[in-house]
């Protein structure tokens, strides 16, 4: 299957392109929480807000990873070679503990400061992954 799609011109682009509008998905509706979470849009009520940001952000984080494991696939020597993309990674654990510890301290519940700050800093690291995802062609 990986040999197939680096055979067609047209399939390992398109593979970006889903694995961008995941990176989106779910990037932009984590940014659009932690908004409200600061005290943005007041108006909404963050548990509905929850509900339909994170399912959103679960879809996109599932859409960017399928796509991305799928071109692993067709280039995995190289890029277990590639310092950036080993960071973007150890980033993506670090993304996935900072989440699993908000929400097992029901962090949405408590909206306190330790809420806010695990907010931003989960979308600190969503944004290095980024980063360092652009960087995997060049390092």
């Amino acid at each position: 299957m990986f040999t197939a799609l680096a055979a067609h011109s047209w399939a390992y682009p398109m593979l970006e392109v889903v694995h961008i509008v995941g990176i989106a998905l779910l990037l932009g509706n984590l940014v659009a929480l932690e908004l409200r979470v600061w005290g943005r849009a007041r108006a909404l009520p963050v548990p509905a807000l929850a509900r339909l940001s994170l399912g959103l952000a679960l879809c996109g984080f599932a859409l960017a990873a399928a796509s991305g494991l799928l071109m692993l696939g067709t280039q995995a020597s190289e890029l277990l070679g590639n310092r950036a993309f080993l960071l973007k990674m150890l980033l993506l654990a670090l993304a996935g503990i900072n989440a699993a510890w908000f929400h097992i301290r029901r962090s949405l519940e408590r909206l306190d400061a330790v809420a806010k700050v695990s907010m931003m800093v989960s979308t600190l690291i969503w944004l290095l992954v980024v980063v360092c995802g652009r960087w995997i062609a060049y390092w």
